[in-house]
């Protein structure tokens, strides 16, 4: 075994060994932690920072700590560029290692069709570098690794990283600004920590597609079932499972999705007033509403979890089968 052999061995078992240790003790890398060490270094603070980020990096620790850190102790401004320097050395030098100790063993293992995705990964350069930072399949620290095993050129992939990785940076520095700002009763950085809080169901709620109907919760239709004029509701499960152990809500029609289109003259005396769209959990119901929809019914919802959830709430049902009939 040649020394360059032993030398890569031992540097990947020292490199391994640390990580582990890190994962098993990730108590010492919260926010606060970072934030009181990286504090006690005085005016070296900053410098102290970035190679505590990069050394973060390398070894698989939370980014996100380091990231908010930077944001509470140097401001949005100068903790945007202390993290993004430091994040951008820390994926350089993952970058490095791993085409130091495994890329030309890794390659002369390669399978054909591993390979070709190498190989793909490779004519696209920087471009897929770009697309993996921001589309993150695999986790920021992996990928830095993953990437070192092919031969997308090192500058590539340094300034393809620091465009992807940019916006992201930004926005960890000033919630770790906003944070801080609250902590000392900045009513404005709450505001902005109170909007962050609303943005994921904000975002979940502008993926939904546009043309899916509504939902109507299992309560409330059981609400309306009891006023003047309740919703008509059309179970589009088989006859089995309409009849079946999770039985049936009172008054609704059995129409079989796979026959919905071959009722559409029977249901046009529905076609202008709420129509709620039952099966098994919504899924079915869901299908159902747009076939409808497409023919032209207008007020369409799907009962969110179907008879499984409406089963769960203890609502009322019309039981049609005879053995369970007999066993109450």
């Amino acid at each position: 075994m040649s020394r360059n052999t032993v030398a890569r061995l031992l540097v990947g078992v020292a490199l391994a060994s640390t990580i582990i240790v890190l994962a098993l003790n990730r108590s010492p890398l919260d926010i606060s932690s970072v934030e009181r060490f990286t504090n006690s270094l005085g005016i070296w603070a900053p410098i102290g920072h970035v190679v505590l980020f990069a050394l973060g990096t390398v070894l698989f620790a939370p980014g996100s700590a380091f990231g908010l850190a930077g944001g509470a102790l140097f401001g949005p401004v100068a903790g945007t560029l202390l993290n993004l320097t430091g994040a951008i050395l820390g994926a350089t030098a993952s970058f490095l290692v791993a085409r130091y100790l495994a890329a030309d063993s890794v390659r002369a293992r390669t399978g054909v069709r591993l390979e070709r995705v190498i190989s793909g990964v490779e004519a696209e350069g920087w471009r897929f570098v770009v697309l993996a930072r921001l589309v993150p399949l695999v986790p920021f620290n992996l990928l830095n690794y993953a990437l070192g095993l092919t031969r997308i050129p090192l500058l590539h992939y340094v300034l393809a990283s620091l465009f992807a990785m940019a916006p992201g940076t930004v926005a960890f520095a000033w919630i770790g600004h906003a944070g801080k700002q609250a902590l000392d009763g900045d009513a404005g950085a709450i505001s902005v920590l109170a909007a962050i809080a609303f943005l994921p169901r904000l975002v979940a709620r502008l993926r939904e597609p546009s043309g899916r109907p509504p939902w109507i919760e299992a309560e409330e239709l059981a609400q309306n079932l009891l006023t003047s004029h309740p919703a008509t509701v059309i179970d589009v499960r088989s006859p089995e499972d309409f009849n079946g152990p999770l039985g049936h809500i009172r008054d609704a029609r059995n129409v079989p999705l796979a026959t919905i289109l071959g009722h559409l003259r029977e249901l046009a005396s529905f076609r202008d007033v709420p129509i709620v769209l039952v099966c098994r959990t919504h899924n079915m119901s869901s299908s159902a509403a747009e076939k409808l929809a497409t023919a032209g019914f207008t007020d369409i919802r799907v009962l969110r979890g179907g008879m499984v959830r409406w089963n769960e709430c203890s609502l009322p049902i019309n039981d049609r089968n005879p053995q369970r009939e007999e066993s109450q």
